[in-house]
């Protein structure tokens, strides 16, 4: 709602109400050493109409993906969005309860989560899939605990070739809980991380295609994983490459998680975005989150509900699972309705054009002299070489207008090291020119 001052006279009249002294009573539990002790340098109060002037000039200095040519992935992805997702995600059908506690009331939503875990399920080759979590970072993170549960094990290995902030988020979450077995990032991005897999580990953690763009033998890890008795976790950020590639379930994964912000959601500065979980059905009593399932009513007519509930607000209290509570509702409407939409040949089409483009973007940035690309097998994101500090190339094609990727050493502790590396990715939407203008300028910042 917009913002609606008071009088002095109706700030008195609710304090009375309330029975506070002054507004000041209101933050009397709020210790002091809290307070801040400087006054905010922001000018004084102006006119609402100046007010939307200033904001619209602000505004006007951003520089949205579609203004020219854009190569950003790393974890998030510009794909083209059909109008028709933010249309019917407006429907009345989907505007019942938030959390759906009453499925009489909420029939519409349960229907939706329980296609989107059909789709999930199918798309990652597992057995079942939850109605989603927050994002794929946490999905990672909520995975490995999931892993430890099942087998009662500690250590954890994680590849190098694992997205950094999805590494730190299961830092964060098992603290020194946990062994957990993090290989150094590099350019060839595994690691050595059969020779870590031992009777004590629980799961190993393999993103692919991984942080560099590299696709990763999944069949040889889970075969080196289950002989140890341990778990395979697969990670996927870009969810559009399982149009093209063979469904991780096929290949012996036991949990995979993935980032479902390709399908449906924009890049949104950053969020909300969308976690996916899937496994196989011997797990699904330790899967954390929702599940939705189909049953039928009194009358015998078909009816959707939650099922199996893990969380800590029902029943098992604290034996649950995990401390989620909620799930990304209406990004998980948006990716499904989409990939209804794309069907099973729109995918495999469309991970064909993001590969294509790929091989396009990888054949023009080698012919650029000094630049080298270091992916043997990719999808739509490569990492390459530069004769100069990365992230000083990559701030001067921004200033000529091309968003040229993520230098690597800005989502590394030790960015140094990885300092000549910057990770670029094609979608459907990346363009011959654009292509061309990135090898020109390139060559030129490299001259």
């Amino acid at each position: 709602m917009r913002y609606l001052p008071h009088s002095a006279a109706e700030r008195a009249e609710m304090l009375g109400v309330i029975g506070a002294a002054n507004v000041e009573a209101l933050f009397s539990a709020v210790p002091r050493p809290a307070y801040k002790g400087f006054t905010l340098d922001l000018p004084d109060h102006q006119p609402e109409f100046s007010v939307e002037a200033h904001m619209r000039a602000l505004a006007g200095k951003n520089r949205a993906g579609s203004d020219g040519p854009f190569f950003i992935g790393a974890g998030a992805y510009r794909h083209h969005l059909p109008a028709t997702v933010d249309h019917l995600i407006q429907r009345s059908e989907w505007l019942t309860a938030y959390t759906p506690y009453q499925p009489e009331i909420s029939q519409g939503t349960l229907q939706m989560l329980f296609e989107f875990q059909t789709q999930v399920a199918k798309l990652t080759g597992m057995d079942v899939a939850n109605a989603s979590l927050y994002d794929g970072s946490t999905a990672t993170a909520e995975a490995v605990l999931m892993a430890r549960r099942l087998t009662r094990r500690d250590k954890i290995v994680l590849s190098g070739g694992l997205h950094p902030h999805y590494r730190d988020v299961v830092k964060a979450y098992l603290k020194d809980d946990a062994d957990l077995v993090c290989l150094s990032p590099s350019p060839e991005g595994q690691g050595d991380i059969f020779d870590h897999i031992d009777a004590s580990t629980a799961a190993i953690v393999i993103q692919t295609p991984d942080f560099y763009g590299h696709l990763r033998d999944l069949k040889a890890a889970a075969d080196a994983a289950h002989a140890q008795g341990a778990l395979l976790i697969v990670v996927v950020t870009e969810v559009v490459s399982l149009g093209l590639l063979e469904a991780p379930g096929a290949l012996g994964a036991d949990i995979v998680v993935a980032e479902g912000q390709s399908l449906g959601n924009a890049l949104n500065f950053g969020g909300p975005y969308l976690g996916l979980m899937a496994t196989r059905k011997d797990f699904i009593r330790q899967m954390p989150g929702r599940l939705c399932g189909e049953t039928v009513d009194a009358e015998g007519r078909r009816g959707f509900v939650l099922t199996l509930s893990t969380r800590e607000q029902h029943i098992r209290r604290e034996k649950a699972t995990s401390n989620i509570c909620t799930n990304s509702g209406l990004c998980a409407l948006a990716f499904s309705i989409h990939l209804a939409l794309l069907g099973e040949a729109g995918l495999t089409r469309l991970a064909r054009l993001n590969h294509a483009n790929a091989i396009k973007l990888a054949e023009a940035l080698a012919a650029v002299e000094g630049v080298a690309v270091l992916n043997k097998s990719f999808f739509n994101e490569i990492t390459i070489s530069v004769p100069k500090y990365a992230e000083d190339v990559v701030e001067g094609l921004a200033r000529r207008g091309i968003l040229a990727g993520v230098p690597a050493s800005r989502l590394e502790k030790d960015g140094k090291q990885l300092g000549d590396l910057i990770i670029l990715a094609a979608t459907e939407l990346t363009t011959d020119a654009d292509i061309a203008a990135l090898a020109a300028a390139l060559t030129e910042e490299l001259a």
